[in-house]
């Protein structure tokens, strides 16, 4: 065989784009030579973790030459508390990123469909596609799932649907009785995921608690994550829950240890903190006032975001206005990233940070 010669991948990643993250500080910094970078771009908590999480990390670091207890099972103890649920329906994942991608290869066959709104988290139709199956996408109303036109879309051979709420990169919500609706429209046989990852940012009134439906809807998956409000993004860490069974076939799937003994203990330590979480709701929500309002006297309108970011349609290209925030230290996500082009994706900073981004912004149009 020629050294020379083409190793074939499998045929679902052909024309399969690579997931591009917000630019690490670190690289910007080396690229452009200037001291202060702000990163708005990948929707982490510009107030850190916890001051107890980083305690039991450094209480754990003495174990790591050990494999941690591979469910995590203290930490899904907690969270089942926390909620109110039996632990035999939390599932932990490498963040909830990793059981997106391990529901759709247990789930998903080639040429099985998967129903998700346009545009929302971009990890459901890539991991569709890397498991064969087909992507079936509805677009959104005004930034909002369109769960009618959701529902009509699923047919005899859709095995999954994605709600995302808040739906990244818009930051809409679904009303809560129009969630609740879905939900049980949905046929038995076909698993309702909703992400809810930006869940601890939410102030809206008219949210679907979704916890009590777990009971009565057996295809009910609901995803929540530490990397948000609780500041541990580095440490990848997220949890489904969901019925027993499906957990008993992700098992099958999930790689032996798949969550790490530092981030199993600043877990634990965060999930307790509530009134962390509280102040960083509440920072937020004045943050998302502020950008909202700034983007208004500069003529730009945006979605209402009950998230940590906010959506600015722009003028003119996103990717050219990003670039120029670039240049002046301040990093965004150029909306023709995320499927909606003319736009940027903001990240809700400090308030500083936030200030800074206003002036820059008016700078870059």
């Amino acid at each position: 065989m020629s050294s020379q010669q083409h190793i074939a991948a499998r045929p679902s990643l052909a024309g399969l784009g690579v997931y591009v993250p917000g630019r690490p500080v670190e690289e910007v910094q080396r690229e452009l030579g200037l001291a202060r970078i702000i990163k708005l771009a990948s929707n982490e908590n510009p107030f850190g973790c916890p001051p107890a999480a980083r305690e039991a990390m450094i209480q754990e670091m003495g174990q790591c030459a050990l494999y941690p207890e591979s469910s995590a099972p203290a930490l899904a103890e907690r969270i089942a508390r926390h909620w109110g649920v039996d632990v035999e329906r939390v599932f932990l994942g490498n963040g909830s990123d990793e059981i997106i991608g391990l529901l759709t290869r247990t789930y998903v066959q080639p040429g099985d469909e998967v129903v998700v709104a346009d545009p929302t988290f971009s990890r459901y139709e890539q991991n569709v596609i890397i498991d064969g199956g087909v992507p079936v996408k509805v677009p959104c109303v005004d930034g909002v799932h369109d769960l009618d036109a959701m529902l009509r879309a699923v047919g005899p051979r859709t095995r999954m649907v994605f709600v995302c709420n808040p739906n990244n990169p818009t930051g809409t919500i679904v009303g809560a009785e129009a969630l609740r609706r879905f939900i049980e429209a949905v046929p038995a046989n076909v698993i309702v995921v909703v992400d809810e990852a930006y869940y601890e940012y939410v102030t809206a009134s008219d949210y679907l608690q979704t916890v009590p439906l777990l009971d009565t809807h057996p295809n009910l998956i609901i995803l929540r994550t530490f990397s948000k409000i609780y500041g541990l993004a580095a440490l990848r860490i997220g949890y489904g829950l969901m019925h027993p069974a499906i957990i008993a076939e992700l098992h099958k799937v999930r790689g032996p240890f798949n969550t790490n003994r530092l981030a199993q203990a600043a877990a634990l330590a965060a999930l307790d903190d509530a009134e962390w979480v509280r102040r960083c709701r509440e920072a937020n929500a004045e943050g998302l006032a502020y950008l909202a309002q700034a983007a208004a006297a500069l003529g730009l309108s945006s979605y209402p975001s009950q998230g940590n970011f906010i959506l600015i349609h722009l003028p003119t290209s996103g990717t050219e206005v990003g670039q120029r925030l670039l240049m002046q230290g301040v990093i965004v996500r150029p909306g023709e990233q995320l499927g909606i082009p003319n736009s940027i994706r903001v990240t809700v900073g400090t308030p500083e940070e936030n200030q800074a981004f206003v002036e820059a912004l008016r700078r870059a149009l």
